[in-house]
């Protein structure tokens, strides 16, 4: 049956994210990992995801680690520069599937504040048919329940939802509630899926 609903991750698939990549480039890589090592910085911004304000949790994570200070208030400071740039192959999916009426829904691990200083920058993100931001839920893939809301509050059958995100884990979540997936190494893949699919043909896909 061919999907109704198509679900993008944001990280990875639509704009790249990369934050070691930034902090190797601003600190240098032996110093990134000595940071990384000591500081759960992945934590901290699941912390984000899940809701809590991204200044406050980022700053007091910063005054807890005196010794990185300044590097952790990159992340706050200068956190444009980590969701960047965007996949273009992938954007052009999104407008493909919508021109063509197909409702394209995000379902993503992502801030409050930080999504929206995201959209400032990238418009395209208030363009979505609907919207299931992890901060305004309260809760972050894999978490059974995130796939739930996203069921519940748009009425869509498992079945007719197709899903692309870049983590296993997250995929393996949605495939365990009947959910299509398609595990994100490359705009090509994802867009060859699409017309396997039926959704997009192969000209749309390019």
């Amino acid at each position: 049956m061919k999907p109704t609903v198509v679900v993008f991750d944001i990280g990875n698939v639509l704009l790249e994210w990369h934050p070691e990549r930034f902090f190797d480039s601003v600190i240098g890589e032996e110093r990134r990992k000595a940071m990384f090592a000591q500081v759960d910085l992945h934590g901290m911004n699941d912390r984000v995801d899940s809701g809590e304000n991204f200044t406050e949790t980022v700053y007091g994570t910063a005054d807890a680690f005196p010794a990185w200070r300044d590097e952790i208030r990159m992340w706050h400071d200068r956190w444009i520069e980590m969701a960047a740039p965007v996949i273009p192959h992938s954007l052009r999916l999104m407008k493909a599937l919508q021109s063509k009426g197909i409702p394209v829904f995000s379902l993503t691990n992502f801030g409050i504040q930080s999504y929206n200083l995201a959209a400032k920058h990238y418009p395209f993100l208030r363009e979505f048919d609907r919207d299931f931001i992890s901060g305004h839920l309260g809760i972050i893939k894999p978490d059974p329940a995130i796939y739930a809301a996203l069921e519940d509050q748009s009425g869509i059958a498992p079945t007719d939802l197709i899903f692309a995100d870049d983590r296993a884990d997250n995929i393996a979540a949605a495939a365990a509630r009947g959910w299509k997936t398609h595990l994100f190494t490359g705009p090509e893949g994802w867009g060859a899926r699409l017309v396997s699919e039926g959704l997009l043909t192969t000209e749309e896909a390019a």
